[in-house]
C-alpha cells in the first residue's frame, strides 16, 4: 500500500492508535455510530413536532432538554470514565532520543484497513509525520518546530521535557478510582512530540490563531499599496487545511468533518429563519492531566466592502481554553464563547 502525506495528517492512513485490538476499535465506532443516529433521530422527531404541533411546545422541551444536559453537565466530574486513558501506552516513560527512533513502537504493527478507505484518529500517524518532516527538512524535528514558534513569537511554547526546567510549568491533576483529585502519574512524551508533545500558554496559541486566521484572510484584502504584509501560510494553503476530508469524521464535534489537522464545520443554512451553521475550525487537545482546545471563528467578510474597509485581518473570534485536568470537554464551551463575542461584535 501507499501512505501519503496527506493521508496521516487526515487520520486516514491505517495506522493504530493506542488501541493494538482492531475489533475493540470497530466496537467503539459501532458504539459511536449508533449514539449519533439516536441523536440525529431525536432532533429529526423534534423537528417534525414543530412543524405538526407548533413552535410554543419545542420550545418548551428543548428548554428542558438544555437544563437536564446542563444539570448533568454540573452533576458529573471530568475525566472519570474515560476509556481512553486505559491504554498502556499513554504512559510510557521511555526516553527517545530522535523521532525516528519512536518508530520502533509501531512500525511492525499490521494496518487496521487499507490507507484511504477509513478515518481513525492516530497519534502515532502524526509520529511518522514528524519523521518525514525530519527528514525533508534535514534537521531534528524539534529543532524545526522551536524555529518556526520562533517565528510565531510564540515564546512560550516549548518541549514538555521532563528534565528541563520550565518556568511556569503547571502540575497536572487525574481523578483516581475513588474520585478523588490526584497528581497525575510521570510520562515521558518523547514518543510523540508532534502528537501531544509540546507545553504552551493561552497567550502563545491566541497567537498561534491568529497568524492562521490573518493568513487565511490576507488574499481577501487589498494589498493598500503593499502596506498589509503577507502571511506566515499562504491563502490557499490555510483554505486547503481547512477544507473536510471525504470519509473523515470528529467525536467532539458532530456538526464537523476533519480536514487536515483540524475539525472543520462548514457553513451551513437550510431554512429561513432557523439553525445557522457558522464556518470555523478546531481542535482539541488530551494528555495525561490535561485538556486543551484551540478555535478560530472567522469573521463573515463582504467580498464588496473589503477595498474600503479601515481594519486588516484578522478579522473574527480566537478563543482558547488549556485546563490541568484529564478528560475535560472544551470544545462546546469554546464555542459557546466565541458565538458569544461574535453576537456583541455584530452588535457594535
Amino acid at each position: 500500500v501507499t501512505i501519503t502525506t496527506r493521508l496521516l495528517v487526515s487520520h486516514l492512513s491505517g495506522i493504530r492508535h493506542y488501541e493494538k485490538d482492531v475489533t475493540k476499535v470497530k466496537e467503539e465506532k459501532e458504539k459511536a455510530n449508533r449514539a449519533l443516529k439516536l441523536t440525529k433521530f431525536h432532533q429529526d422527531k423534534e423537528q417534525k413536532e414543530k412543524e405538526g404541533k407548533g413552535i410554543e411546545k419545542t420550545d418548551c422541551v428543548k428548554h428542558k432538554k438544555e437544563h437536564d444536559g446542563e444539570t448533568k453537565s454540573r452533576n458529573s466530574k471530568p475525566g472519570r470514565k474515560d476509556k481512553e486513558f486505559e491504554q498502556e501506552e499513554y504512559y510510557l516513560k521511555e526516553k527517545f532520543e530522535s523521532v525516528i527512533e519512536s518508530l520502533k513502537i509501531f512500525k511492525n504493527d499490521p494496518l487496521f484497513f487499507k490507507p484511504g478507505d477509513q478515518f481513525l484518529y492516530s497519534t502515532y500517524g502524526f509520529t511518522l509525520l514528524s519523521a518525514v518532516v525530519e527528514r525533508a527538512s534535514g534537521q531534528k524535528f524539534t529543532d524545526y518546530m522551536l524555529k518556526m514558534f520562533r517565528d510565531l513569537d510564540m515564546l512560550s511554547t516549548v518541549l514538555d521535557d521532563n528534565e528541563a526546567m520550565i518556568y511556569n510549568r503547571a502540575r497536572c491533576y487525574v481523578y483516581n478510582k475513588k474520585g478523588r483529585l490526584v497528581n497525575a502519574p510521570y510520562v515521558d512524551n518523547s514518543y510523540k512530540w508532534a502528537g501531544g508533545g509540546f507545553l504552551s500558554s493561552v497567550g502563545d496559541l491566541l497567537k498561534f490563531g491568529n497568524a492562521l486566521l490573518y493568513s487565511y484572510q490576507a488574499g481577501q484584502f487589498e494589498n493598500r499599496n503593499g502596506k498589509l504584509l503577507p502571511g506566515y501560510l499562504k491563502p490557499g494553503t490555510v483554505a486547503m487545511m481547512w477544507t473536510p476530508v471525504p470519509k473523515t469524521e470528529v467525536s467532539w464535534d458532530r456538526d464537523g468533518k476533519y480536514a487536515m489537522a483540524w475539525a472543520v464545520v462548514e457553513k451551513n443554512q437550510q431554512y429561513g429563519c432557523c439553525r445557522q451553521q457558522r464556518h470555523y475550525a478546531s481542535h482539541t487537545g488530551g494528555a495525561v492531566g490535561a485538556s486543551s482546545v484551540l478555535l478560530i471563528l472567522p469573521e463573515e467578510l463582504d467580498p464588496e466592502a473589503l477595498g474600503t474597509w479601515p481594519a486588516a485581518p484578522p478579522r473574527g473570534v480566537i478563543v482558547t481554553i488549556i485546563c490541568n485536568m484529564q478528560s475535560v470537554s472544551l470544545n462546546s464551551t469554546a464555542l459557546k464563547i466565541a458565538r458569544e463575542f461574535d453576537k456583541e461584535k455584530r452588535a457594535q
